[in-house]
């Protein structure tokens, strides 16, 4: 029988330095924390450390320009601190409130704020919608979460007005911009757009949907 050949975490890109500064040392602790206790606590597969900077850390720290200085931000569905705990390291001008449903994944993010030393995040064990009357934001981030349609109900009320909604997508964002199109009317969103990020500076671009909540 053959043995199982574990993947090995994928080299970092000389670009993580540009792109986290100061504060690449700290995310390379978190990369390499999340690289030895992912698989184990279920936050990302056990394919995914050949490309866990590409595709992982570097695609969340792309949105960190478009965040708001001294703005507060509230991260959707932060699972395995992708793109919440990312950005939290890369802009500690910024306020985040990881928002995650599930205990251990929430055990995980509170533990990787005390053990890198994150002054700036608070983590909440919650739905985003059972939090709306509770927290207020100028900005909010998720990826992975769901389709915009289901999304942008559940994170517009997060979102103070004239504050932003800035959703990481995939490939297929310009189809799910259609399908929720009466949504984003309903929602009254404005100033629509996909932004790509990233392109001639990583291999894997990240796409953007942005709108601004009235």
């Amino acid at each position: 029988m053959t043995e199982a050949v574990t993947p090995e975490l994928e080299a970092e890109p000389a670009v993580a330095a540009t792109l986290f500064g100061d504060r690449a040392e700290l995310a390379r602790s978190f990369t390499n924390e999340l690289a030895r206790r992912g698989e184990e606590l279920g936050l990302i597969g056990p394919l995914e450390l050949p490309r866990l900077w590409t595709r992982h850390i570097l695609n969340s720290v792309l949105l960190s320009p478009l965040l708001e200085a001294d703005g507060r931000v509230a991260d959707v569905g932060s699972g395995a601190g992708l793109p919440g705990l990312v950005l939290a390291i890369a802009r500690p001008d910024v306020h985040f409130t990881l928002i995650e449903p599930m205990e251990r994944r929430v055990d995980w993010l509170t533990s990787e704020v005390e053990r890198l030393g994150l002054d700036n995040v608070a983590v909440v064990r919650a739905r985003a919608e059972d939090v709306a009357d509770e927290i207020t934001v100028d900005q909010v981030t998720a990826r992975a979460v769901s389709a915009l349609s289901k999304l942008i109900p559940l994170t517009v009320p997060l979102v103070r007005s004239g504050g932003q909604l800035v959703l990481m997508k995939g490939a297929r964002v310009d189809d799910e911009v259609e399908k929720a199109r009466k949504v984003i009317l309903r929602k009254r969103l404005s100033d629509v757009e996909v932004l790509e990020l990233g392109d001639g500076v990583v291999e894997e671009t990240t796409r953007v949907f942005r709108a601004t909540v009235d």
